[in-house]
């Protein structure tokens, strides 16, 4: 008997039923489950757009490839997400409506250090766990706090390799100007430590107001100091102006080096040549011996049309740190996640994972990169570098 034609029989009807729902199950988890929602707000307007854009992005891809290999405990991911305008009070408001009214399961926090500041204190309220792909000032963990993870590395210890590189080429007085929020002031804290460890002179040394774009004083000022290396504790937008202030006063020192802005891929659109030479101190770069960069890179670009940045980076790390702590709990119960996030040791796309009591990074370290024809390369440190890092900076007069 051909049992490929005519009417389906009853052994038949069934197992397609069952196929369809297999299918189902592999799709979406368990079929009919509810989702775990994971909660966090984006800077998707304000000065940390470009940024809290990508970091979204990371996260939201993390959450995809989370679903496409069988989902979490059985359930799908689901990433439920308000923009909090760049505003610490607008981002701890929103971390209480998603705690109390969306009931989500876990927390992710927001990008920057700022905001973190506040959105922590409302996780640490509830006693809901919340793990910071992206804060690093060291403020965030010194308030006996037992629910903040960081997963970046600490803020003061951002430009120790740079330093390092920087002394041992000869250039030995540094200038830094940072703006006046949280991350960039850990970060100029950490500079005037590294430069009394390494015998470097620090001539010039001031805080702007954040958000500001004219760098007109600080330029003609900090020029009048004859540095050798400048550090700017930056964003994008400041970044960016600094430096065309910079050539505009025909400022050139041997080096400059920023925090956040060179990092993005906005920097050089908007600076064009002029980012040429720059550096920029990173958490995590696209580079060739940086495990598991490529592939998050290239799939990342697949799915969003562009290579991904540091941000991006934090936002999945920040998804695979969480996962890791939950599949070693075992379950959603938020003393077991805690504990789990606390102890484990782990290996994200970012690095290196493992806290002290406080939640505190302490097994992260950065990495330099330096705009070189058009391109972000990998610089420091020189065991996994892309190409070698240019000092002196060219001057504007040459280029």
């Amino acid at each position: 008997m051909n049992i490929s034609k005519g009417k389906p029989t009853p052994i038949r009807a069934l197992l397609a039923a069952a196929l369809a729902m297999l299918a189902t199950v592999l799709s979406h988890g368990t079929l009919g489950a509810d989702p775990i929602r994971i909660g966090m707000t984006a800077s998707l307007t304000g000065q940390y757009a470009a940024p809290g854009d990508n970091m979204l992005k990371g996260i939201r891809m993390w959450a995809d490839d989370v679903n496409g290999r069988g989902a979490l405990l059985g359930r799908p991911v689901e990433i439920v997400y308000y923009d909090d305008k760049s505003d610490p009070a607008t981002s701890a408001r929103l971390y209480e409506r998603l705690i109390s009214e969306d009931k989500v399961d876990l927390l992710v926090g927001p990008y920057a250090s700022d905001l973190t500041l506040e959105a922590s204190s409302v996780a640490e309220r509830h006693d809901f766990p919340m793990v910071s792909g992206s804060a690093a000032a060291s403020a965030i963990w010194a308030r006996g706090y037992k629910n903040i993870f960081q997963v970046d590395a600490p803020a003061e210890k951002f430009m120790d390799g740079l330093m390092e590189s920087a002394s041992n080429a000869g250039l030995s007085r540094i200038a830094i100007a940072y703006a006046g929020s949280e991350f960039p002031r850990a970060v100029a804290t950490g500079v005037r430590a590294k430069a009394a460890e390494l015998n470097m002179s620090l001539v010039f040394d001031r805080e702007y107001p954040d958000g500001t774009t004219d760098f007109t004083g600080v330029v003609r000022d900090m020029k009048a100091t004859s540095p050798d290396l400048v550090i700017g504790g930056t964003y994008l937008n400041d970044s960016i102006a600094f430096v065309q202030e910079a050539k505009r006063q025909q400022f050139s020192p041997k080096a400059f080096a920023f925090t956040v802005g060179p990092a993005l891929i906005e920097f050089g659109d908007r600076l064009g040549p002029d980012a040429e030479g720059i550096l920029g101190v990173v958490s995590w770069m696209r580079g060739g011996s940086v495990p598991m960069a490529y592939d998050f890179s290239f799939r990342y670009k697949r799915k969003y049309g562009r290579n991904a940045g540091v941000h991006a980076a934090y936002g999945y790390a920040a998804g695979q740190v969480l996962e890791a702590g939950v599949r070693l709990a075992g379950s959603l119960d938020r003393d077991a996640i805690r504990q789990q996030l606390r102890e484990m040791r782990f290996r994200s796309i970012l690095g290196n994972y493992k806290v002290d009591e406080t939640g505190k990074q302490l097994a992260k370290s950065t990495y330099v990169m330096q705009w070189q024809d058009g391109y972000r390369l990998l610089v420091l440190p020189k065991a996994i570098r892309d190409a070698e890092v240019i000092y002196p900076l060219k001057p504007w007069s040459e280029r």
